[in-house]
Formats: C-alpha cells, structure tokens, sequence
C-alpha cells in the first residue's frame, strides 16, 4: 500500500488532536444518546431503590404511613359531591327525631326530589340519579298511598322501594352492592329505620357497636359516590346539647358525615325545625311547615344566610377555556398558564386545581385530570355535562 493511499484511509477517521478533530454534530449526538441513556437508566434505578425501600418500611409492625404536605397537594383526591347542595353529601347521614315526627315524609321528599332533579326548597340537585328507599317499617300499601298523596301519580324519577332487607354484616351489604350494580347511577340510599338493620345482642348499645354500623354504611357510601341517609330515634331525656338525644352512644355521631335533628315544640304542630350540622355542608337551622293537603314539609325560613364562596378566577378562567365547542384540552402546567392568561406559577397552577378539581366539576361540569411524570404535569381537562365533540382544544 502506498503512503498516498494510508493518508487517505486515515484522513476518514481523523485523529482527535488539534489538527483534525471528530465532527461537532457526530461527536454531540454520541454524547447526547449516551447521557440520556444513562439517566434513564440512573432515574429507573433510584424509583427501584426507592419503591424497595417503601417496601421495606411498610412491612415493618411499627411503619406508619404518612402524606407530606407537598404530596398532599400534588395528590388530586376523588372530592365528595353533593347529593342536595349543602344537605347531602356521599358518605353517611343521620336524621333523627322522635318517632311519628314526621321523618318518614322528609325521606320520601329528599328521594323524590334527587330521583327527579328538581330543586327542594332552596336546595339544588346537582345530579339527580337513582335513589332506593329501604321503607323498613311500612308496607308497600301504606307507601302508595302516602306517595301518591305526596307527589301525585303523574310524578317520574328512578325512585325504588323495598320494605325488608338484612342486616349489616349480615347480607346488607352485598343487597345494596347487587342494587347498584343494577343502577350504577345511584345517588342516595335511604335506610328507615336503623334499628332494623342493626343486629342486636346481649350489649345493645355500646360506643364501638355504634360506631362500626355506621362506619360500615359510610364506607359504603364513599366506595360507591352516594348518600347513606340513615333515619334514627330520639330518646327523651333532656342533654345540654340537642345532638346528644340522638338514642344510642355518641359513637353514632362521631362516625358519621353528619346529622340532621328533626324537632318539633309539640307533637300536634305542623310546624318543624331542622338543626343541621357535618363535615362538609354548613351549620344550619331550617324551619318548616307542613301541607295538610299534600303532607309535604314546605320551607319556612332558615335561620341565617348560607355563605357563599365568591367565584374563583382560576376556575372562572378554566371555564372560559373548556367549552361546548372546546371541550378538552390537554397539556403541561406551563402551557395551561400560558392558554388561561393568569400570572401564576405552573407549579402553583396545578396545585390550586388538585385542591379544586372537585369544586371545578360541582359548578363547571369539567373533569381534571394531573398525571405527573418525569417531564412534569400532564394536565386534561374535559367538560362531561354535554355531549362533546371529541375534539380536542387548540393549544394558545
């Protein structure tokens, strides 16, 4: 081979000195691939290292699981919705009184108004559905006659009865799960009377017995998004505090979401208050009167206004984003800043709407959606309470 001939093979492969080096764009990609192949790698490896050693802890006996606050607001929790606006929300509800108060009438208002949608008294049904009312101490006759007297027999809704059922523990629970397998678009199940669902035993009522009922019903309530709505006695010893009447230990209150005390100054009025109290509808006080004609319980007045949250720009600006017309978009947290036009932070962005995805889907009908991954937010937001197109918003 001659030395002209060697220089030329060697002039392909130049040396990495100073007189010839490697191409700039061969010698990037190279290090590009090769960088981002180890940092995959590398990042894989530490969600290993790190899920084995949560592994690890959580089969500890002493392992406490705990949220930190950053994790908390990244996390976007399923929000509890309401059943009758700042009434009923899913979970357990009690409502109690004393016997022959009047209950019975109000349950059969709550269902009828959820299974149509129409709002009772002051009171919206954001989604109405199904609703199935366990009528445990009355007869399918007897509730003919108070429904139709009630209501009229003109009147529609998926509105469901059953005289007899078992009992917690004890068949209940999977009655009400076969029922909602049926109508998976269920809103509110109504159990008249508690005791009849209740096992009895040699300890009637003790603190935990009451407690695991109701804790049961709750739990229900939550799994499926709907209102357990449980009707109960009164007993007639005077407490300091009205709620304390409620017949059982305080273990009936204290698991449940809430309570409504259905009171009235003498038996033969036909007028009521209701004393309101729970985790997420306001404190209230509602007094009512009674139809003779109809026998339906009529708003009177309440006690004080209801508080009203004043309009969220941040949800206010979403809605003008996802519309008929536009009714998904799907991006980063930086490009929703950028389409809603609002001085904030992505990062503050997506954690002010983990917090309000549940508030943004009450009075805006749009599902939000966060799916983190290792590039950031993946944000999708669609409106459900129409039909949509399909089609997708354009990016601003």
């Amino acid at each position: 081979m001659t030395d002209e001939k060697k220089e030329k093979m060697t002039a392909l492969i130049p040396s990495v000195g100073a007189g010839g080096g490697q191409p700039p764009l061969c010698s990037e990609t190279i290090l590009t691939d090769n960088q981002q192949d180890g940092n995959h790698e590398s990042v894989e490896m530490e969600e290993m290292e790190a899920w084995l050693r949560q592994m690890r802890q959580m089969n500890s006996p002493d392992y406490l699981h705990t949220v930190s606050l950053t994790e908390l607001y990244d996390t976007v929790y399923r929000s509890r919705m309401p059943v009758i606006e700042n009434l009923l929300y899913t979970g357990a509800y009690i409502l109690a009184g004393a016997p022959k108060i009047g209950k019975s009438f109000l349950v059969a208002q709550f269902a009828h108004h959820v299974s149509t949608g129409q709002p009772i008294w002051e009171y919206e049904i954001k989604q109405p559905g199904a609703v199935l009312y366990l009528a445990l101490e009355d007869d399918y006759q007897r509730l003919q006659e108070r429904v139709a007297r009630m209501f009229g027999v003109e009147s529609a809704g998926e509105l469901f009865f059953a005289v007899s059922a078992k009992q917690v523990g004890n068949g209940l629970d999977e009655q009400l799960a076969f029922f909602l397998r049926e109508h998976p678009n269920t809103r509110l199940v109504i159990v008249d009377t508690l005791q009849k669902v209740r096992e009895m035993s040699g300890d009637a009522y003790n603190y935990a017995g009451d407690y695991e009922i109701i804790s049961r019903l709750k739990a229900f309530g939550e799994q499926n998004g709907v209102c357990v709505l449980i009707v109960h006695h009164t007993r007639k010893q005077p407490a300091g505090d009205s709620f304390e009447t409620i017949s059982g230990t305080t273990g009936l209150l204290g698991c449940a979401d809430g309570a409504i005390l259905m009171q009235k100054e003498k038996r033969t009025d036909n007028k009521a208050a209701l004393d309101i109290v729970g985790r997420d509808q306001p404190d209230q006080k509602i007094y009512l009167i009674r139809d003779e004609v109809t026998l339906q319980w009529n708003f009177e007045k309440t006690e004080r206004q209801l508080w009203k949250e004043p309009p969220d720009p941040i949800l206010m600006a979403v809605a003008k984003l996802v519309t008929v017309k536009c009714p998904q978009w799907k991006g980063s947290a930086t490009e929703l800043a950028e389409a809603l036009r609002l001085s904030i932070q992505p990062n503050a962005l997506s954690k002010k709407l983990n917090v309000k995805a549940g508030k943004l889907m009450q009075e805006f009908g749009i599902r939000y959606e966060n799916n983190r991954s290792r590039t950031g937010s993946n944000i999708t937001l669609t409106l459900v309470t129409t039909e949509t197109t399909g089609e997708e918003c354009t990016k601003i």
